[in-house]
């Protein structure tokens, strides 16, 4: 039997985008490294400055620079002005990579590719054994990177956009309500709610001891203690309250069992309560997902999101790509009978849920 004939143009096509994931990996460290030396913030608003001046200025060896400098302009994240041998950068490139409290500020969310490297053996063992990776067995700095870099969208759009969109929530967070943030992680969803509406109490409620605590830290410094508690507690298992209103933020399709979450949820809603639920953006065929973002959550989905709602028994999967249809299906399950997406981002689908 022949071998099957070579396309070489699609041969050369496929290696080069090899080329360009494997400039991206190496990319990544250096945004890294980067941003933990302050040489973006260093460069923000001050102009062209040489490699030399750089390097004084975030007290740093200038040859490490330059070099820092240079693959920094290969990758288009930083000006170069060859005439002055200056770097430069530009106020969109600022936001994306010297502002922290941008919300498309991305450098943390390196820490998150960081742990799959890390965790490679535990996702290999998981493949051939079908057992499950919880959230608390991963690299530590999953948690971080997926703490900042959810923290930067819900800053940009949690009060601003998404609270608005629900019916009439706004007015009762004004007057003062009780929220439920369920899978509040490093309490980031909770504190922004809390500082956007004085009179309302938020109950961030977690299975991840260390996340919890640092979520108590974040509310510390936050100065919002008064308003924001935080319960180790599972989705099924929160203290028995009523809650105007009950969030489930980037959460549910790493659950075992999101149609008992959301059952659990149903009898926690005082009268007229809403859900709130954001869910990575995702339509509901693979061959809708074909991008970076989809690439993105697939891998993460892989590896985290699959291998957590396995780990407690994974009576339902969803993994991160569920989709609409998929997730109106697991509140119709639990009893809910409105369900509407009320916005969007690249990112993130937001939908309003109630009985």
């Amino acid at each position: 039997m022949n071998a099957p004939a070579i396309n070489t143009a699609e041969l050369e096509a496929l290696v080069m985008r090899a080329v360009n994931d494997l400039s991206a990996s190496y990319g990544g460290v250096m945004i890294s490294i980067g941003n933990k030396l302050g040489l973006y913030q260093t460069m923000a608003k001050a102009g062209p400055l040489s490699a030399v001046e750089i390097a004084q200025r975030a007290n740093c060896a200038e040859r490490y620079v330059r070099e820092w400098l240079n693959s920094q302009v290969a990758g288009g994240y930083i000006n170069y002005h060859p005439s002055s041998e200056s770097y430069e950068l530009s106020p969109e490139q600022a936001l994306v990579l010297a502002d922290e409290n941008s919300s498309v500020f991305i450098p943390h969310a390196w820490n998150a590719a960081a742990s799959l490297w890390f965790d490679e053996e535990k996702s290999v063992r998981a493949f051939r054994t079908g057992n499950g990776v919880a959230w608390g067995e991963h690299d530590a700095r999953l948690h971080c990177g997926s703490a900042a870099f959810y923290r930067n969208g819900y800053r940009g759009n949690l009060v601003a956009n998404w609270l608005p969109a629900l019916t009439g929530v706004i007015g009762k967070l004004a007057k003062g309500i009780s929220v439920a943030d369920v899978g509040c992680g490093h309490g980031h969803s909770s504190i922004l709610m809390a500082q956007a509406f004085p009179n309302s109490r938020f109950y961030g409620i977690d299975t991840h001891p260390d996340s919890i605590k640092t979520a108590q830290q974040n509310a510390q410094q936050a100065e919002v203690t008064n308003q924001v508690h935080f319960e180790l507690a599972t989705a099924t298992g929160y203290t028995n309250r009523h809650y105007d209103l009950i969030c489930f933020f980037d959460c549910l399709h790493d659950m075992g069992d999101p149609i008992a979450a959301a059952k659990y949820a149903a009898q926690m809603l005082a009268p007229d309560g809403s859900i709130m639920l954001v869910e990575p953006f995702a339509h509901d065929h693979l061959e809708q997902n074909i991008s970076p973002v989809g690439r993105v959550y697939y891998s993460a989905s892989t590896t985290i999101c699959c291998a957590h709602s396995i780990s407690e028994g994974g009576k339902l999967v969803l993994g991160a790509q569920a989709g609409e249809a998929r997730l109106a299906e697991v509140f119709r399950k639990a009893g809910f009978s409105y369900f509407r997406r009320v916005a969007e981002t690249p990112f993130n689908l937001i939908f309003e849920i109630k009985i």
